[in-house]
């Protein structure tokens, strides 16, 4: 369909896409949703695993706060081939999945981006030699322990050098679920400075917010949906802007896209030399603080109309 709602003849109609867990969480919604009923656009909440919903009926499937597919990740990738192939879907299926595995993170390593370093430990392989060498690797004082597969900070766990032994009992409940384990030297700059995320909307950069630091030592990870979160908002550092750019511009100069990302958030955080470094790209279903930048709402709203082909 070239011109969105062109088949039916009305106005074009897009899916908001979440989940039953976020009803009422997503902060973005409302601003988005009457950003995109100005525009004339029709939109629908609904929820990823709900088996009534007639995917044809929609111009565009947007992925918003499908939070809960950590937990379901076979069945919501399973879902999201189903959909691309019903209606448009954005992002495409094939960067959400290979975005809901921390894994890219070594991808977006090896194209010479700046990255927070990061060890990876398999299911079946050997937990204490694995922490040992990569705390060998790394002076920090602190780690982190955290799912591959995991979001809003749910399953880290700040961990002092001297903890290996809690530091392998978590790693062992996680593998448990047949999920790959990441550990990361803590970096003691988002203590002072927080993180820093850049929300870009069809590779434009839009807006950028700060969060407070979420992991405190010796603390049990979250059960919650994500980990409460203190948001501001922020101008970010050139440096900041030039990483996060570089970022999105790899997804098309790798191939993995042949244009820019309807939208993405590039998660920052300051190594102790204060240079930017990449802990998060998100491009399966990120909060967009939408409320903290003026016009943000509508650039969102601009950028799907244009995927649309609508006014």
């Amino acid at each position: 369909m070239s011109v969105a709602g062109e088949a039916r003849g009305g106005p074009a109609r897009v899916a908001l896409v979440g989940a039953r867990a976020a009803r009422g969480l997503d902060e973005d919604m409302e601003p988005l949703l009457g950003a995109l009923e100005a525009r004339g656009v029709r939109c629908d909440v609904v929820d990823w695993d709900d088996a009534r919903v007639c995917w044809t009926d929609f111009d565009l499937a947007l992925l918003r706060s499908t939070w809960d597919y950590t937990e379901r990740l076979g069945e919501f990738r399973g879902w999201l081939r189903r959909v691309a192939g019903l209606t448009r879907l954005h992002n495409p299926a094939p960067l959400v999945e290979w975005n809901t595995d921390k894994h890219y993170l070594g991808d977006l390593a090896a194209q010479g981006l700046p990255v927070v370093p990061s060890a990876f430990i398999e299911p079946g392989e050997a937990l204490q030699p694995a922490i040992e060498w990569f705390l060998a690797e790394h002076s920090c004082a602190q780690f982190v322990v955290k799912p591959a597969v995991g979001a809003g900070s749910r399953g880290a766990r700040r961990l002092e050098r001297a903890q290996l032994a809690e530091a392998q009992a978590h790693a062992a409940s996680l593998l448990e679920t047949d999920r790959s384990v990441v550990l990361q030297p803590y970096l003691p700059g988002v203590d002072r400075d927080g993180e820093t995320a850049l929300l870009f909307f069809g590779g434009q950069f839009s807006h950028a917010i700060r969060k407070g630091p979420l992991l405190q030592p010796n603390v049990e990870p979250t059960r919650a949906l994500f980990a409460p979160e203190h948001i501001a908002a922020r101008q970010p550092r050139p440096a900041e802007l030039a990483v996060g750019e570089r970022v999105v511009a790899s997804l098309t100069a790798s191939g993995r896209l042949e244009g820019p990302p309807l939208y993405a958030r590039v998660d920052l955080l300051p190594d102790p030399a204060g240079t930017p470094l990449v802990l998060e790209l998100e491009l399966a279903e990120p909060s967009l603080f939408l409320n903290y930048a003026d016009g943000a709402a509508e650039r969102f709203a601009g950028s799907i109309a244009g995927v649309l082909g609508a006014p």
